[in-house]
């Protein structure tokens, strides 16, 4: 890799490497520093009980966003604290994007803003993150951060 990776292939090769979101079908869309885009189509395994989309597979998706968007300036960020709320319900077929924002960041803390819409531009969640950025940059040549490799 280049000396200094490009944001959107930090994003693009962690995003390559994490199973679970290459197992629920996420889309990377687009990725700048501190913003990240994702998608999903919902499909039927994404659905609970009552035939709508899954809250643990709406937060997925925000959180996934909200991950990737701490970590586009090429320094390991962690999760710290999350917070959301749902609005609207979505169904099978629909598609689901997700935007994450930096609000605001500094040397050791990052806090986060997603929406998640649907299709029609509805609002289904948003979700508001901390991050603490642990200062270590990402090595991109790691061993850890292979493409998970499909069956």
């Amino acid at each position: 890799m280049t000396d200094k990776p490009s944001n959107i292939a930090i994003a693009q090769t962690l995003f390559n490497a994490d199973p679970a979101v290459n197992d629920l079908g996420l889309e990377l869309v687009a990725s700048e520093p501190g913003a990240v885009t994702i998608a999903l189509v919902v499909e039927d395994r994404h659905l609970n009980f009552n035939g709508t989309c899954h809250g643990g597979v709406i937060f997925t998706l925000a959180d996934t966003a909200f991950g990737l968007a701490g970590n586009t300036h090429g320094i390991v960020a962690a999760g710290i604290n999350t917070s959301i709320s749902y609005h609207a319900g979505s169904k099978a077929g629909d598609r689901l994007v997700a935007r994450a924002t930096e609000t605001t960041r500094s040397r050791s803390l990052g806090t986060y803003y997603v929406e998640v819409h649907r299709s029609d531009g509805k609002i289904v969640a948003t979700l508001t993150g901390t991050g603490f950025i642990t200062g270590d940059k990402h090595d991109l040549d790691s061993d850890k951060y292979q493409p998970i490799q499909k069956n």
